[in-house]
């Protein structure tokens, strides 16, 4: 019964602890900077997408679609992915250097997303001061296996362990580029239009500096906590690359949003699914 239903994880998988985490709003920052590297994820991006014009539209899209997956139903998830999935299947982009069309559906295009996103999740929570065992950062990988069915890959053919992530980054790094869209893209995450709602007061003649200065440090913390390869392909952009100010700076975040009671910082979907468990764990009692 969907009242019952844990959907793909439930409490107790690594899932839900790493999600837990409100710090994972850097790495969502942080995975869009390594897919830019991408040139064909980008050019599909950019070729299917108003994110320059709707990109707090677009981010509220993702993190639905990710608490879904993540804290949905079995059958909420399942209905997500395969929204998703319709969508996908009509674009088309056209590759940047060759000429080639592509599908956005593509295993490669949709393996490189999903790989870094899981990747930037684990990793910034752990650097952040989540306390995870190795096991448990391979238990993430392989449990997140299931999200990567949802959007259409074979679970069999997605890096399921640290040691295949590893792999997984060193096949693919030498189709990564630092290119014109890339670059863009990487100072349009760091510097974004800010919300109407907090432009307003500055429209206005009030001066709102704390929410723009507040997202610069997030993204910058975001793009300090990318690997030395992505830094070194970003190269001249002029961003902060200290390993040791993002970790520093991660770790501050995540204690101040730690501070944030729990009623505020939890989405809908989060709430539901752990009412549905704290009702299943009662009925079993």
């Amino acid at each position: 019964m969907d009242s019952d239903d844990l959907g793909l994880f439930g409490p107790g998988s690594v899932t839900w602890k790493v999600h837990e985490e409100p710090i994972l709003i850097v790495a969502g920052l942080r995975s869009l900077y390594l897919q830019a590297l991408h040139p064909r994820a980008m050019a599909g991006v950019a070729q299917n997408s108003r994110y320059q014009t709707d990109a707090w539209g677009r981010l509220a899209r993702t993190a639905t679609y990710v608490a879904t997956t993540i804290y949905g139903t079995t059958a909420e998830a399942e209905a997500a992915g395969r929204r998703l999935r319709t969508l996908h299947a009509r674009l088309r982009a056209t590759d940047p250097f060759t000429g080639e069309p592509f599908r956005i559906d593509d295993p490669e295009l949709l393996r490189w997303v999903h790989v870094t996103e899981v990747e930037s999740f684990v990793s910034t929570a752990r650097r952040a001061g989540l306390a995870l065992s190795d096991a448990e950062v391979d238990g993430y990988f392989t449990e997140q296996r299931r999200a990567a069915a949802l959007v259409g890959l074979d679970p069999a053919e997605v890096p399921g362990t640290a040691a295949e992530v590893d792999a997984y980054y060193r096949r693919v790094r030498p189709d990564l580029r630092m290119t014109r869209e890339a670059a863009e893209t990487a100072l349009f995450l760091t510097a974004p239009p800010i919300p109407w709602k907090l432009s307003l007061p500055v429209k206005l003649g009030l001066h709102l500096g704390p929410p723009r200065w507040a997202y610069f440090g997030i993204a910058g913390t975001a793009f300090g906590l990318l690997p030395s390869w992505a830094h070194r392909l970003y190269g001249g952009l002029g961003l902060p690359t200290t390993a040791l100010s993002a970790d520093l700076s991660v770790r501050a975040l995540r204690l101040a949003l730690s501070a944030v009671p729990k009623r505020y910082r939890e989405g809908p979907l989060q709430q539901a699914a752990k009412e549905r468990a704290s009702r299943l764990a009662a009925s079993a009692a």
